[in-house]
């Protein structure tokens, strides 16, 4: 259901709402120079303490690119319309396996009926309250691989014309696997040329097949798991306040600010945090929780 209300000023919207390529580049930049020093930090200083924290960081940031690439698929990430088309689905969505314009048919469908039956992603949010046991058993099967296999064979069944056999699966590629090749072959030429092959396998695809998995489904139960099923943006998303530590490893470049985003998604991320202060008058109104581990233990029953 697309959302008919306003709660700030029209001029403010519109100021919050200017995209620019600056923002766009510093960004992408951004998120890319993270992956790359965390690499570069383990092979300068091998060792486990490092190896895990790259490993970590590295997982949280291919989860930064499926957030940019959510901004690029609202057309909003960039100003100009081809660095936008072009980031999204090169630099940020083909890297991790996904598929911008597929994504945006996807999402945008998820945005105009949020949390009704239409809502392409009720399947992740219905769900709940779970069991702690069932949650566990969910994040057991992320760390381990079985999701990113299990939705690679999704892809396959998808691109052959099947429906969708897990949830979320059409969030990522099925148009074409060839961006999401070619991509992973440029990161594995670049790391063999500089003497480096084994860090694709170690430090790129391992933490893709399993941490990306947990923190993407952190993120989804901190969004919508618990919230009300109609038309308010205010109560069927859920904005969450983070530490520093949840910023870095689950919940990067303001994707916390969740009801602002429903509220207004044509606002860019980097200046959600913005829009959040100017609904000051209505954080009383909106669903809005203090941390990851407050949802999960709202989301889950003993």
């Amino acid at each position: 259901m697309a959302s008919k209300h306003r709660y700030i000023p029209n001029e403010t919207v519109k100021a919050l709402a200017m995209r620019s390529d600056l923002w766009g580049a510093w960004l992408t930049i951004h998120v890319w120079t993270v992956i790359i020093g965390a690499m570069a930090t383990f092979i300068l200083l091998p060792n486990p303490i490092t190896f895990i924290l790259a490993f970590l960081l590295i997982g949280s940031r291919q989860h930064g690119l499926a957030i940019l690439m959510h901004d690029a698929a609202h057309g909003i990430l960039f100003k100009t319309k081809a660095l936008n088309e072009f980031a999204g689905k090169y630099l940020l969505g083909a890297p991790y396996g996904g598929d911008l314009g597929e994504y945006r048919k996807y999402h945008l469908k998820h945005h105009r009926y949020a949390q009704s039956e239409l809502d392409p992603d009720l399947a992740l949010s219905a769900k709940f309250p779970i069991s702690k046991a069932s949650l566990r058993r969910k994040l057991i099967r992320d760390i381990t691989g079985q999701t990113f296999l299990r939705l690679r064979f999704a892809s396959i069944k998808m691109k052959r014309g099947d429906k969708p056999i897990i949830e979320g699966s059409e969030a990522f590629q099925k148009s074409s696997p060839w961006p999401y090749l070619k991509i992973n072959a440029i990161l594995l030429g670049s790391l063999t040329l500089v003497g480096f092959w084994w860090v694709y396998f170690a430090l790129w695809l391992a933490p893709l097949m399993t941490w990306f998995f947990v923190v993407l489904r952190l993120r989804n139960i901190t969004e919508h798991a618990m919230t009300t099923f109609d038309d308010n943006p205010l109560t069927h998303a859920r904005t969450t306040y983070t530490n520093i530590l949840e910023r870095i490893f689950l919940g990067p470049y303001w994707v916390n600010y969740h009801v602002e985003h429903h509220a207004y998604m044509f606002v860019p991320c980097y200046r959600l945090k913005a829009l959040h202060k100017e609904m000051i008058g209505h954080h009383d109104s909106m669903e809005i929780r203090q941390g990851y581990g407050s949802v999960l233990k709202l989301a889950t029953t003993t």
